[in-house]
């Protein structure tokens, strides 16, 4: 894991389209904004997780015939042929 120091206004880049700023700094809180490209998700851990794990349980209820379903029209929503 890579930590490094950040003042207040002072950023960090991850490759070119993601920024995350230093917004605000109470006795035991930081405020952190970021900017990334609309197709990239941005979440707190938990909540990341909790997607996560409620992924996992719709695929595992799911029959192959779902999933094929499911699959087919996001492909169709990729392409616009929806």
């Amino acid at each position: 894991m890579l930590v490094l120091s950040r003042k207040l206004n002072e950023a960090i880049r991850i490759g070119g389209d993601i920024s995350i700023r230093v917004v605000r700094i109470d006795r035991d809180c930081v405020r952190l904004g970021v900017s990334a490209p609309k197709d990239i998700g941005v979440h707190r851990e938990e909540i990341y997780v909790e997607i996560v794990e409620s992924n996992i349980a719709a695929a595992e209820s799911a029959t192959p015939e779902q999933l094929s379903l499911r699959l087919r029209h996001l492909k169709a929503e990729a392409t616009g042929k929806l």
